[in-house]
């Protein structure tokens, strides 16, 4: 993969489900760099990253990507156009092999080769050993390693995670974190994680949710230092 110079842009986005509004005039540019949206639970942080993927689609505002304003275009026309999303809840067939849960991977791209195949195997090499494995009988981290190639495979522009390392054991959330500091190199990236060292080391900036709104955003480096980080992350 080669570095991807994209631009994601929301504009004053209102949000939620059916007549609960979750997300309240959020605004955020990623700046062709990668960010890290930080908050407690309940903060909207997945209702944000489900927007700008086009599961719920915003009361109001903007959604512009690679130029275009993409508030009402369908979740698999983003996928075509660059955009890849790993949700928080178990995103891979457990029923299917490795292997044929990356071929699905495939389906947003038109110019599929054998190639982006060796290259996300060699992103994880773990996922090698197990091509023929069935997903269901993974370890969580190897599900975690799997849904990420498989949005990887397409090369997308940009690729939206949710918690990669939730409930994975230390020693693959090591692996996952030195290959996510490896993709930011790479292409952009959005990612919530409650891992807040993790996301400082990968993310050029952070945005800080609470409430449904942004109060703090900045580099990476001011927002670590800020006196009101904590006030909006403790519980």
């Amino acid at each position: 993969m080669s570095k991807k110079n994209v631009n994601l842009f929301l504009e004053n986005i209102d949000a939620g489900y059916g007549i609960s509004q979750v997300l309240f005039d959020v605004s955020l540019d990623n700046y062709g760099g990668s960010i890290a949206i930080l908050g407690r639970n309940g903060a909207g942080k997945s209702t944000l990253l489900k927007t700008i993927a086009g599961e719920i689609t915003p009361n109001n505002g903007k959604i512009i990507f690679d130029g275009k304003n993409i508030a009402s275009v369908t979740t698999d026309a983003r996928a075509r156009s660059g955009m890849a999303y790993v949700p928080q809840e178990d995103s891979v067939f457990l029923k299917l092999s490795v292997e044929e849960n990356l071929l699905l991977g495939t389906s947003s791209s038109s110019d599929y080769s054998p190639s982006d195949m060796e290259m996300v195997l060699d992103f994880f090499p773990k996922l090698s050993q197990r091509l023929d494995q069935q997903a269901g009988t993974l370890s969580g981290g190897e599900r975690k390693m799997l849904a990420i190639s498989r949005a990887l495979i397409a090369r997308p522009k940009l690729i939206m995670l949710d918690e990669p390392t939730e409930g994975v054991w230390i020693g693959v959330i090591e692996e996952i974190a030195d290959r996510l500091k490896q993709l930011s190199e790479e292409i952009s990236i959005v990612l919530v994680e409650q891992h807040i060292e993790l996301a400082f080391e990968v993310c050029d900036y952070v945005f800080v949710m609470d409430r449904g709104k942004i109060p703090l955003k900045g580099k990476s480096k001011d927002v670590k230092k800020s006196s009101e980080l904590m006030r909006h992350l403790a519980p």
